[in-house]
């Protein structure tokens, strides 16, 4: 594949449908897996690691490289086969998902798994951390950017909002948050369990620049993160993604029952073929 093709919108589209079939795959190894949750972060998987992110696999711990951190952990499954693609470490490693021994767990675990800035669990703590870093690579005198991808039912914590106040207050350059705006969490709709909304005005609030997007529209995302200024100049930035949890399998669109399920027998199977099929417009 020529360096064009990676680059493409539908190389791209691609690999997020990957993202989709190794879920549902990993899933299966485990007994049950966060199929929704990660489906709505597909394309922001994608675009993130194969377009955007400052990283170099041979090099993990390299100081000057962007940090990406999931702060809504439990979507890791779809992110461990993206760092394996990219050759961070062996593909096979993932065949071990969750079973004794295995580094590969439900979160991740930065100790144990190169590629991985921030070992998650309860959520809430992702920004934060973010924050922190970016400070430190001020401090250090480092251009690189830290990327926090927060899910929206987070945004019930309070240290979230803690942290977007303090990351406006210190006009914290190359802090770029992204909620993955997918409308659900583990109790029910967002807004039937606490609004979030106005997600944007919320945060222009305490200093952030602001920009909103489909978070599906890879020309959007793409164009997003490339308008994004440089990590030692302007505010912290956020990404509203507006997704669809689920997305890509109808059975889960939407669907409050599989934000962590098991598909077993010819439901896998369906589900799988499903997958298969491209999207419109991808190769």
């Amino acid at each position: 594949m020529t360096q064009a093709m990676r680059n493409s919108d539908a190389f791209l589209a691609d690999r997020a449908r990957f993202v989709r079939t190794e879920t549902v795959r990993l899933s299966r190894i485990a007994g049950a897996g966060h199929y929704s949750s990660t489906f709505s972060a597909a394309e922001l998987f994608a675009v993130l690691y194969y377009a955007h992110l400052r990283i170099d696999p041979k090099r993990p711990d390299w100081p000057g490289r962007d940090r990406f951190i999931l702060s809504k952990g439990h979507a890791a499954i779809g992110l461990y086969p993206v760092l394996a693609d990219l050759g961070f470490f062996e593909a096979g490693l993932l065949d071990d998902y969750t079973r004794l021994g295995s580094p590969f767990g439900d979160h991740p675990d930065m100790k144990r798994i190169p590629g991985i800035d921030f070992s998650s669990g309860s959520l809430g703590h992702g920004l934060s951390v973010g924050l922190g870093m970016a400070l430190a690579g001020r401090v250090r005198g480092l251009d690189y950017r830290v990327h926090v991808m927060l899910g929206d039912g987070e945004l019930h914590e309070g240290q979230v909002w803690e942290a977007a106040m303090a990351a406006g207050h210190f006009r914290t350059r190359g802090l770029v948050a992204i909620v993955d705006r997918n409308g659900l969490c583990i109790d029910g709709h967002t807004e039937e369990i606490m609004g979030v909304e106005p997600i944007p005005e919320r945060f222009e609030a305490f200093g952030w620049e602001v920009r909103r997007i489909d978070g599906h529209d890879i020309p959007a995302l793409r164009a997003a993160l490339a308008a994004l200024p440089p990590a030692g100049e302007g505010r912290p930035q956020l990404i509203v993604a507006d997704t669809v949890k689920g997305k890509g399998v109808k059975r889960m669109e939407m669907a409050l029952n599989w934000h962590v399920g098991n598909l077993v027998g010819e439901d896998y199977d369906a589900v799988m073929a499903e997958l298969a099929t491209p999207a419109a417009g991808e190769a």
